[in-house]
């Protein structure tokens, strides 16, 4: 049987959270469906600003059905084994709402522009209230980072 790797402090953890956020392009969001409560997960791609998360999706998908009916989304991020879990709450914003330089941003990182999509998009900026992060079963003892939208370490950079 192969040793666990040393844990990760908890403010290890938070800034390794946080470059993930700002480097990683992708993640399954997860949403619900109001009525029924069916759940419906997606990968999708975001923008970190260092404080909330920029996702876009087809303004008809099950995704932006959910998200504006309920407002609720999860997102994991990374690997099985590296893994960053966030929920939040998102707020709809139309293109024409997404300043110049946020929607450059994005399509810049993400490799697509839903701006110039000839169907319509709608953004979601997603707040954090609770970000979870670990790699192996060591880890889940101190896996919550956030909750309630407070980090609970500090991570110095």
């Amino acid at each position: 049987m192969t040793p666990l790797p040393t844990a990760r402090t908890p403010e290890q953890r938070r800034l390794d959270t946080l470059r993930r956020l700002e480097d990683d392009v992708d993640a399954w969001v997860a949403t619900a469906d109001p009525r029924s409560g069916e759940p419906y997960m997606v990968p999708l791609s975001f923008l970190w600003d260092g404080a909330t998360l920029l996702i876009a999706t087809a303004a008809a998908s099950a995704t932006a059905r959910n998200l504006l009916a309920v407002g609720l989304v999860r997102l994991g991020i990374g690997l099985t084994r590296d893994v960053i879990l966030v929920e939040g709450t998102a707020e709809p914003l139309r293109a024409a709402e997404v300043p110049q330089d946020v929607g450059d941003a994005f399509a810049a990182k993400t490799g697509f522009d839903p701006r110039e999509l000839s169907s319509p998009y709608l953004y979601f900026r997603v707040r954090p209230r609770r970000i979870q992060a670990w790699r192996e079963v060591n880890e889940l003892k101190d896996r919550d980072l956030m909750s309630d939208g407070s980090w609970h370490v500090t991570a110095d950079r």
